[in-house]
């Protein structure tokens, strides 16, 4: 069984977020949605109210899962077991900060 984990924080989710979603519910097994805290962010919604939203949203889907998580997404990944981060790219410049974020996870996770 292929896990995947689809961190952010959602807030609000968004068309390009619902897309990215389904895409990777098509191409593996599950998909774990992570629903975090982003300190750095004034956030519109609590971490509760995105959970039952985006909960809602993915009800019908049996190999979607929603969960609120914080620390890292590495961290998070390993604890679920999960074999890959999935991430939406908007920019050559998201590119370039998700490569980083790669070589960081790496690092940090002892290549698991």
């Amino acid at each position: 069984m292929t896990k995947v984990l689809y961190p952010g924080s959602f807030d609000p989710i968004t068309k390009g977020h619902m897309n990215i979603i389904k895409q990777a519910s098509v191409l593996f097994d599950e998909v774990i949605v992570a629903i975090l805290q982003n300190p750095n962010k004034k956030s519109m919604f609590t971490q509760k109210e995105r959970l039952e939203m985006i909960s809602e949203l993915y009800k019908q889907y049996d190999n979607i899962k929603v969960i609120t998580a914080s620390g890292a997404a590495v961290d998070i990944a390993i604890l679920h077991e999960c074999k890959a981060i999935v991430r939406g790219l908007r920019s050559l410049t998201d590119y370039d900060y998700e490569v980083q974020m790669q070589q960081i996870n790496k690092d940090i996770s002892n290549n698991q």
